[in-house]
């Protein structure tokens, strides 16, 4: 079974990261940015460049003093289920790709608010989006060009090709085969 992820495990690693790269907890910074930092978004963001803070960790701090997005709360089962609220029956593909990205070996599932990134034991190697009512669309991150089922991809930069399903029995053994190229490229 493969791990799966929400946005509380990123606020958990950007917190980690803060602490790396600064020496200093989230606590800690938290209270600096409430004593000492700007009063509007724009600027704390400036402010926190100034300190060396920024990426994750600079976003996390905006958002701990700003809050959070609704959905950043959500649990990743609230996330998957508010992806396909409106298009059930797409939900049976969303979950057979994850039993055969599962059976790949290390795979974590990182739920978002939108699509649902695979990651293996080194990066993420497929998004998969419910991009229509009636397609569900995997992003490969694979050095592969567009042949047969695998076409070109726009769901990320990094993902040039892809496949698209409309049914969970097209999830085949074609299907997985590219599935497994790109996790075993990745890994």
């Amino acid at each position: 079974m493969a791990e799966v992820r929400d946005w509380n495990s990123w606020r958990e690693q950007s917190a980690d990261l803060l602490r790396r790269r600064t020496g200093e907890d989230l606590a800690t910074w938290n209270d600096r940015v409430r004593a000492e930092g700007p009063g509007d978004e724009a600027a704390l963001r400036t402010w926190l460049g100034e300190r060396g803070v920024d990426g994750y960790a600079r976003m996390l701090l905006v958002m701990e003093r700003f809050g959070y997005p609704d959905f950043l709360a959500a649990s990743a089962d609230q996330l998957v289920d508010g992806q396909y609220a409106d298009r059930p029956a797409l939900r049976p593909i969303y979950d057979r790709l994850i039993e055969a990205a599962s059976a790949l070996g290390e795979v974590t599932v990182q739920t978002r608010k939108t699509y649902v990134s695979l990651v293996g034991p080194r990066r993420t190697f497929a998004r998969i989006q419910p991009t229509t009512r009636k397609r569900v669309d995997v992003g490969l991150r694979l050095a592969a060009e567009p042949q047969g089922r695998l076409t070109r991809n726009r769901i990320h930069e990094s993902m040039p090709v892809g496949l698209s399903f409309t049914a969970p029995d097209e999830i085949d053994a074609e299907a997985v085969d590219w599935l497994r190229r790109a996790y075993d490229e990745n890994a």
